[in-house]
């Protein structure tokens, strides 16, 4: 009886392992987003040579067939609609998967250091309000997991869920709100991939090969070691990017910048790199949006101002890619992290309504320096993207520095017109060069009538 008993076992045990279930990587879910109106990719493993089929309820009528290859692995692509829901995906083979609550929408990748990952439990300002209010159906959240890997993962830890208070609060705040200010505009589902880990340098982000190959990048590498987070390059990109690669995307917003100070030269050629490394991974030259990183008091090692500065290069470098100032949302320059989230995310999404969705909601662009002429020993400096006027907050402005020859910069005397504005002091007979807010704590007072803060920039390239 034993003898037949341990046979059964093992036919059992051989039955099971020869007809294996299908799997999906962590981010094909129950309560997913999938972009609208495109071919999306989708992927698994089967038993090896197996036909997969793959069924939507958008589209019952078309089944999409693919093989799995002699290691398992199969990928292939299906047609979604436009916006709608909820539906589902039924994946058949020797198995069955289905996937139930499924959108379609527009999908974004979040991404960065601590101040994208913030979550409301960090004391954000109105936080407790704005999760209480957080149910909402049409935005999901995919939300991974914090774990570095030495090579590439084809999963992660994580797994899509409906917008509520609880799931609010463990995820990024200015995702959430970004996610929710589309959702309202566009009137449909909107999904959110939250991928960021606080104090992380952009090189983590990025495919480990492309640092190692660039001899620049390469000797440049940020070398700081810490307990709290990794800073190998790719250490990051194999474990929370590379498991969502090529998920249909609309876009990605990036929040990051304050941990690559010490090789701040290199900084706009980083996010070049790693922007082109994104886009031919998702196989798509996707919007890329990013927050400039905001004043705090670093002490003697600053130089936050040549990261903001680096920030701006890249929206002048790399195309369809853009860069929000928030420079005036910060309540206390010893915080690194300032409070209010809400604002920030609210302009990213106008700047993705405006420049991804072709929606006309005014100004959604800071003024930025365009131009200085000398005009009788006085500089006009002239701003785009002035829609209306500028404005200060005070009487006069008085963030603004000039320097003569000699690059000693003093207070500067200054006088709003139209989109430009006027410099002078009686310190510098022949001013050459212009600043504003062009270090690493002020903040600033000329604005748009709108209300956009005007960026922080500089006229000279000196090295002080």
């Amino acid at each position: 009886m034993k003898k037949i008993l341990s046979t059964l076992l093992i036919l059992s045990i051989f039955s099971i392992s020869t007809f294996a279930k299908i799997i999906l990587p962590s981010v094909y879910s129950d309560n997913m987003v999938l972009q609208q109106n495109s071919e999306v990719a989708i992927w698994g493993w089967a038993d090896a040579a197996e036909t997969v089929k793959i069924v939507t309820s958008w589209n019952s009528k078309d089944t999409v067939k693919v093989k799995a290859d002699n290691s398992a692995a199969w990928k292939t692509t299906i047609k979604t609609i436009g916006a709608g829901g909820p539906y589902s995906i039924q994946i058949l083979g020797s198995s069955k998967l289905e996937l139930k609550n499924v959108m379609l929408g527009e999908v974004w990748i979040c991404s960065g250091q601590s101040n994208m990952e913030w979550s409301v439990n960090h004391k954000i300002i109105n936080g407790e309000e704005e999760a209480a209010k957080a149910a909402n159906p049409n935005i999901r959240i995919f939300h991974v997991r914090k774990i570095g890997a030495r090579y590439p993962q084809q999963t992660c830890n994580a797994s899509w869920t409906v917008s509520s208070p609880e799931t609010m609060r463990a995820t990024s705040s200015v995702g959430y709100f970004f996610a929710r200010e589309l959702q309202q505009k566009l009137n449909v589902p909107v999904g959110i991939i939250v991928s960021a880990w606080g104090g992380t340098p952009a090189e983590v982000w990025i495919e480990k090969g492309r640092i190692e190959t660039n001899p620049e990048l390469n000797k440049a590498k940020n070398n700081e070691k810490y307990d709290w987070w990794p800073n190998d390059p790719g250490v990051l990109y194999n474990s929370m990017i590379a498991p969502v690669v090529p998920y249909g995307i609309a876009g990605a917003i990036w929040y990051q910048g304050e941990s690559n100070r010490g090789n701040h030269p290199v900084y706009s050629l980083l996010m070049k790199t790693l922007i082109e490394n994104w886009r031919s991974d998702f196989k798509k030259d996707f919007p890329f949006y990013q927050v400039q990183i905001a004043p705090f008091d670093y002490g003697a090692n600053g130089k936050s101002e040549r990261i903001r500065e680096q920030q701006e290069l890249v929206t002048k470098t790399v195309p369809n890619t853009g860069m929000i100032v928030v420079s005036d949302l910060v309540d206390n320059i010893k915080d690194i992290h300032p409070r209010n989230k809400l604002d920030v995310g609210k302009r990213l999404a106008n700047y993705a309504l405006a420049e991804t969705y072709q929606q006309n909601i005014g100004a959604y662009k800071s003024p930025a320096y365009e131009s200085v002429k000398v005009e009788k020993g006085k500089l006009r400096v002239t701003f785009s993207n002035v829609l209306t006027g500028l404005k200060s907050t005070g009487k006069t402005p008085a963030k603004f520095m000039i320097a003569g020859e000699d690059q000693n910069f003093v207070p500067a005397v200054a006088k709003i017109e139209g989109a430009t504005v006027v410099l002078s002091s009686k310190q510098v007979k022949t001013p050459v060069a212009a600043r504003f807010c062009f270090d690493d704590t002020s903040m600033p007072d000329v604005f748009s009538t709108e209300g956009l803060p005007l960026a922080p920039f500089r006229t000279d390239s000196w090295n002080k």
